[in-house]
């Protein structure tokens, strides 16, 4: 099974499990075609992050880039005066992109395919083209018109061809693209980094002011990492650890445990609000505490600590909406744009995987000649004195993209899942998982059924499709409610595959997003 936000993507890693791959070929041929055919999205700049059940045990990989070596606060402090952050386009975003690296090590250690093969369906695509589908050319349009993104180097000609964004159904096709995917498989991914692309890369950098060097590519390693957890609702969750913001979904549903959401309307202001309240606790914590975890003053343990997750559950009033700050874990004791997709196969390998390149297209910065656009990752980073997210020359930045993996209370494998976009992620997490696990909803109800997203304060918006009894009950509570229409911008995007239980015998359940243009195909 392959569920991604893209058919072709979704077709491409279908004929890798057609021609014996394993879950993993899968996901880096759907992921490579992702790049070409969701490109408002993610592209061969981007940086990943996946979970991986290979049979036996459980492993994260992160794929996040790291900073050039110039960037120290004096440098930002020179360039850009007294920004709290670094800018959202142009070379000063760019941390080195990790996402090719994270193909690369996912191949190498679960591949049964050669890479040529991983990587043909997306040099076929990016040479022929595709027709450009109804949401892609929505956000395609929309950023057609962002000054700071068109005018920044090699944008306009990558992506505009025609002085505009492609309408639906036109042809879009980037041969400069094939070229850095025939040179990423014939070097197992070494031109990238240490090789010719790598060489265009830091020769583009210098040339338009920014300080990304060839050493800076060369020390891109993708890091195996140990998932974190967090038990609910008979089942056990987990995510990647820190740099990322995956543990907001943890901290939340340790939050959420101490209620009995089972006994209530999974579609009523109660459920909701209770949700709600969770989530904005949970990011109060990992806006103030989560960064490279070198760089964090306090600890996952101290952050999904039992009691202290119980006392956070305890500041929650079911009848009142309210603006926390962040805790004291430990004191207990004495502190976009964004891809998702995934695939499983007979065997029982299962992969979790997301890429992204941040804010829509990035940087905007374009290496049209190669296909490549960049992401803006290092707009995560702080530029606040003693801010634990600090930026400092090897660091990686706060991120926000986050693959999903469940496992049953034995740690049995389930659903290897994610969604979609920005500070909705773990939102999204929660609310899919409290429907499935709590009110027994299949995987496809549980992505169709609307969904709210918290801003900040006491700002929430509400899919239109929502009660207006339960929009209403959410008013009442305080909550500064806008209904939106448009779910794909505001409300992310869902890709889920259920293991049944024996691969070989019973299968899998999968699940597609309407959100955006995906589909869940199976063999």
């Amino acid at each position: 099974m392959v569920a991604t936000s893209h058919p072709l993507a979704a077709q491409a890693g279908l004929r890798m499990l057609a021609e014996g791959g394993s879950a993993a070929d899968a996901v880096v041929a759907a992921a490579a075609v992702m790049t070409l055919v969701e490109p408002c999205s993610n592209g061969l700049g981007s940086d990943a992050f996946g979970i991986v059940w290979d049979g036996q045990r459980l492993q994260g990989l992160n794929a996040s880039g790291r900073a050039p070596a110039a960037w120290t606060p004096a440098y930002f402090r020179q360039r850009h005066g007294e920004a709290v952050a670094p800018p959202a386009r142009g070379w000063d975003a760019v941390t080195v992109p990790g996402m090719v690296a994270g193909w690369m090590a996912l191949h190498q250690r679960l591949g049964r395919l050669p890479l040529e093969r991983l990587l043909a369906p997306a040099i076929e695509i990016a040479e022929r083209g595709y027709a450009v589908p109804v949401v892609v050319q929505q956000k395609w349009a929309a950023a057609a018109q962002v000054e700071s993104l068109v005018r920044q180097p090699g944008f306009a000609e990558l992506f505009l061809p025609r002085g505009r964004a492609p309408d639906v159904g036109e042809r879009f096709a980037m041969p400069g693209a094939a070229r850095t995917l025939r040179a990423i498989a014939r070097s197992g991914g070494e031109a990238f980094y240490r090789g010719e692309v790598a060489a265009a890369l830091a020769a583009a950098s210098a040339a338009q002011g920014g300080s990304m060097r060839t050493a800076d590519l060369a020390g891109m390693a993708a890091q195996w990492v140990e998932p974190i957890a967090v038990d609910a609702l008979g089942h056990r969750l987990h995510e990647i650890p820190p740099n990322g913001q995956g543990i907001t979904a943890l901290i939340a549903l340790g939050i959420l445990r101490r209620f009995d959401l089972a006994a209530m309307d999974p579609d009523g202001p109660e459920a909701a609000h209770l949700q709600i309240e969770a989530i904005k606790l949970a990011f109060a914590d990992v806006y103030r505490f989560v960064a490279e975890p070198s760089a964090m003053t306090v600890g996952v343990q101290d952050l999904l600590d039992e009691d202290y997750l119980a006392a956070r559950a305890r500041l929650i009033d079911p009848r009142r909406a309210q603006v926390f700050q962040a805790g004291t874990p430990g004191d207990v004791h004495r502190r976009g744009g964004t891809i998702y997709l995934c695939a499983a196969d007979e065997q029982g390998m299962m992969v979790s995987w997301i890429q992204s390149n941040y804010m829509g297209f990035g940087s905007g910065v374009c290496l049209p000649d190669w296909g490549i656009s960049l992401q803006n990752r290092g707009h995560g980073f702080s530029l606040v004195d003693g801010h634990p997210n600090q930026v400092a020359p090897g660091h990686r930045p706060f991120h926000t993209i986050i693959p999903g993996f469940l496992t049953d209370a034995d740690g049995a494998p389930r659903m290897a899942f994610g969604v979609m976009g920005a500070n909705m992620q773990p939102q999204g997490h929660v609310q899919t998982l409290v429907r499935m696990l709590a009110h027994r909803q299949q995987p496809q109800a549980a992505c169709d059924a609307p969904r709210w997203r918290f801003n900040q304060g006491l700002s929430i918006n509400t899919e239109a499709h929502w009660p207006a009894a339960t929009v209403a009950g959410l008013a009442e509570r305080g909550h500064q409610v806008e209904p939106i229409s448009d779910s794909y911008q505001d409300f992310g995007a869902g890709q889920f595959i259920w293991r049944l239980g024996d691969p070989a015998v019973e299968g899998y359940v999968a699940a597609s997003d309407p959100r955006r243009d995906g589909a869940a195909v199976g063999c």
